[in-house]
This record gives structure tokens, sequence and C-alpha cells, in this order.
């Protein structure tokens, strides 16, 4: 049985977040769109175990990596999930805080 990215080293996840991108670069190689998106989301799962959620201050605005033009108010955390909404709207999402980046 495998362990939980919550369960995992710093070092272990490091290993497990190498083999997911050697396992990415193969499954897109053979256009696995569905499958190499799901683990393209594991991956920022591991990523995010990575982080302090405590370098993430609240009622900050971040910009959403990946997605241009998309900023984020950043209202509470819970885990590795930054809980807030995209200015200009108001529905309340929760972004792996890996995916977040904070504007200077």
């Amino acid at each position: 049985m495998t362990k939980r990215f919550s369960q995992m080293t710093r070092e272990e996840l490091q290993q497990e977040i190498m083999k997911m991108k050697q396992e990415a670069r193969k499954i897109g190689a053979k256009q696995m769109y569905n499958e190499y998106e799901v683990l393209c989301r594991k991956i920022t799962m591991a990523q995010s175990y990575l982080l302090d959620p405590n370098n993430f201050p609240i009622n900050e605005t971040y910009e959403l990596i990946d997605v241009p033009n998309a900023r984020f108010v950043l209202q509470y955390m819970n885990g590795i999930f930054g809980w807030g909404h995209l200015e200009g709207k108001e529905e309340e999402i929760g972004i792996p805080i890996a995916l977040l980046k904070r504007i200077r």
C-alpha cells in the first residue's frame, strides 16, 4: 500500500514527483490526455505538500500559475488548500497552494 502525500517525508515527495513527471512524459507522448491531466493534478498536490502554508498570507491577492490574468484573493487556509475567490467572482473555491504565485 502506498503512502498518502501527507505522510511522506520531503525526500519521498521529491522522489514521487520525479517519478510522476517521468510517467507524465510517457503518457503525454502516447496522447493519453485524460490520464495525463490526472497525473498533473497529482503532481500539483504533491508539490503543495512541499510548501509551507504559513508562507501564504491571508487577504492577499495571488496569480494562478498556468491561468493567465487570473487573480485569486486568499481568504483562509485549510491544509494545503487556499480558499477564497477569483477577482470579480463571488463563488468560493479551493486552490492547491502550489498553483498560487504572490503578486508583488
